[in-house]
C-alpha cells in the first residue's frame, strides 16, 4: 500500500512539475526602424524592459525590422511585423511611425522620437491620443529649432547664411521646418535656404551645395537617415569646413561641433516603460503623449578648433558636456 501511495504521489509531483514548465504566454513586441534597430537607445529600451520584469525569449520576443536608410521599404515592413500579429508595435521616428500606423489596424502603437505627432497626424492630441496611438515626442513645437539656429548663430556670429539639410521623406520637416526656419531666420537677420536629402546617396551633393552658396552655417535637421552612421555628416561638415548643430549627443561626440537635442535613450527607457503599461492592459487612448522636459547641450571643443572657432563662455557654461 506504502509503495502505491508513494508512486502516486511522485506522479502528482511529475505532472505538477511539468505543468510549472511550461512556458507562459510570451508577449510579442514588433519594433520598426528607420535605418537600423541598434545602438545606445536601443539598448536602454531593453534593459528597461528588463528591469520591468520582461525577459527575453521567456516572456518577451522582440521582432525587429529595420529599412536601412530605404523609406520606401517601410510600408512592406510595417505590414510584415503586422502579419505576426504582435502585442504591442514600437516606431522611432516619423516616417516608421506613419508606416507603423497605416499597417497596424488596432494593435496599439507607441512612437518615440516624433517632434509635432499632433501635426503629423499621428495622435488627436497630446493631453488625449485616442485611439491605439500613444509616444513620446522628440521636442517643444514652435521655439526648439528657433533655438538650435539661435546657439549657432551665437557660436559663428558673423554667420549670415544658414543652410538648412532636411529629409523631405520626413513628414515633421515638411510641416514644422518651413514654418518655424522662416520665423528663426528673419529674427536672427540670417538668408536660409533648404537643402533636401532623402537618402544616404544624396547628403554629401546637398552640403556640397550648400558650400556653392556660401552659407556660413548648417543646421542639420533631425532624422535618423542624417544620424547613422554618426560620424558621416561631421566628417563632410568638416571637410567643408561648415559649422554644424545637430539634435543626438551621439553625433557631437562622433565629430559634430555641437548638438542640442533630448536625451535620446531616456526617451526610449519611457518607450519601454508604455510599452509594459500597454502589455499590462492599459489602453493607448489613456496615455498622454510625453514632451521632454530637458535638452542636452554638447560642444565639441576638437571640432571647434579644427575649424578655427572660439566658443563663448555663455556657450560652454551651458554645456552639459564638452569634448576635448
Amino acid at each position: 500500500m506504502r509503495r502505491v501511495t508513494v508512486l502516486a504521489l511522485g506522479l502528482a509531483l511529475a505532472v505538477t512539475a511539468g505543468v510549472d514548465a511550461q512556458p507562459a504566454k510570451r508577449a510579442v513586441v514588433g519594433i520598426l526602424c528607420a535605418v537600423r534597430c541598434e545602438g545606445a537607445a536601443f539598448d536602454a529600451f531593453r534593459e528597461e524592459l528588463r528591469q520591468l520584469g520582461w525577459v527575453e525569449p521567456r516572456t518577451l520576443v522582440l521582432e525587429t525590422r529595420a529599412a536601412g536608410g530605404q523609406f520606401d521599404r517601410l510600408p512592406a515592413l510595417a505590414r510584415e511585423l503586422v502579419d505576426l500579429k504582435p502585442d504591442v508595435v514600437v516606431a522611432s521616428s516619423p516616417q516608421p511611425s506613419r508606416a507603423a500606423k497605416d499597417a497596424a489596424g488596432g494593435i496599439p502603437l507607441v512612437f518615440v522620437a516624433v517632434a509635432d505627432p499632433v501635426q503629423a497626424g499621428l495622435v488627436q492630441s497630446l493631453a488625449r491620443p485616442g485611439g491605439t496611438v500613444t509616444g513620446l515626442a522628440t521636442l517643444v513645437p514652435g521655439g526648439f529649432i528657433a533655438k538650435q539656429i539661435e546657439l549657432l548663430k551665437e557660436i559663428v556670429p558673423h554667420a549670415s547664411r544658414l543652410a538648412v539639410l532636411t529629409n523631405p521623406t520626413n513628414e515633421i520637416h515638411r510641416l514644422v521646418l518651413p514654418v518655424e526656419v522662416p520665423q528663426a531666420a528673419r529674427a536672427l537677420s540670417l538668408d536660409f535656404r533648404m537643402h533636401p536629402a532623402s537618402d544616404a546617396g544624396q547628403i554629401e551633393a546637398a552640403i556640397d551645395a550648400a558650400v556653392r552658396e556660401r552659407a556660413d552655417i548648417l543646421l542639420v535637421a533631425g532624422d535618423p537617415l542624417f544620424h547613422a552612421p554618426p560620424d558621416r555628416i561631421p566628417a563632410l561638415a568638416a571637410r567643408a569646413r561648415l559649422p554644424a548643430i545637430y539634435l543626438p549627443r551621439e553625433v557631437a561626440r562622433a565629430g559634430g561641433l555641437v548638438s542640442y537635442g533630448p536625451n535620446t535613450p531616456a526617451l526610449f527607457r519611457r518607450a519601454a516603460s508604455y510599452v509594459d503599461r500597454i502589455l499590462k492592459g492599459a489602453r493607448p487612448a489613456d496615455m498622454p503623449v510625453e514632451q521632454p522636459t530637458l535638452f542636452e547641450l554638447v560642444v565639441n571643443l576638437k571640432t571647434a578648433r579644427a575649424l578655427g572657432l572660439t566658443i563663448p563662455q555663455s556657450i560652454l557654461l551651458r554645456a552639459d558636456e564638452t569634448i576635448q
